[in-house]
């Protein structure tokens, strides 16, 4: 493994998750108004407990942080140039040098991708995923024949 890539890469194929990346910011959405919406409600109604204004953006507070951790899954990202493989997963990024690399595999039953290396080892490529079917077909695709220029 190496460092980052030099600032002026030009990276050939960038994939990024489609439906999930939907998914995640439909929810996030939904967790903030519904969080706000209770915070609001909670002063309204007549419950027989007391709730003050720091329950209240404690309630949004919670939806807000929900959201966050639900738009993590906008992160994973896969790219591709010359110098090797950038891989994003939700949360940390691993750079992979093109003699490391050993293919893509997709195996049956799989949710996303993944770069086989050496030593039966393997990173996961979440930002292939399965339920996104001919985006993933193409981005493997076009991985593939990243690899066949720029593998040894």
């Amino acid at each position: 493994m190496s460092g980052a890539p030099s600032a002026d890469t030009s990276w050939e194929l960038i994939a990024r998750p489609r439906r999930t990346a939907r998914y995640a910011m439909a929810t996030a959405a939904v967790l903030i108004v519904v969080h706000v919406g209770l915070a609001i409600t909670l002063a309204r109604e007549s419950t027989g407990v007391y709730f003050r204004l720091a329950d209240q953006l404690a309630m949004a507070g919670i939806g807000l942080f929900l959201a966050c951790l639900v738009l993590l899954l906008t992160r994973p990202r896969l790219r591709v140039s010359r110098e090797g493989i950038a891989v994003r997963n939700v949360i940390s990024e691993r750079i992979i040098e093109w003699e490391l690399a050993e293919g893509m595999s997709f195996p049956d039953g799989a949710s996303w991708a993944r770069i086989e290396l050496p030593d039966d080892e393997f990173v996961p490529v979440m930002a292939i995923q399965a339920n996104d079917r001919d985006h993933a077909v193409d981005a493997v695709r076009r991985f593939r024949e990243a690899e066949a220029q720029y593998s040894a």
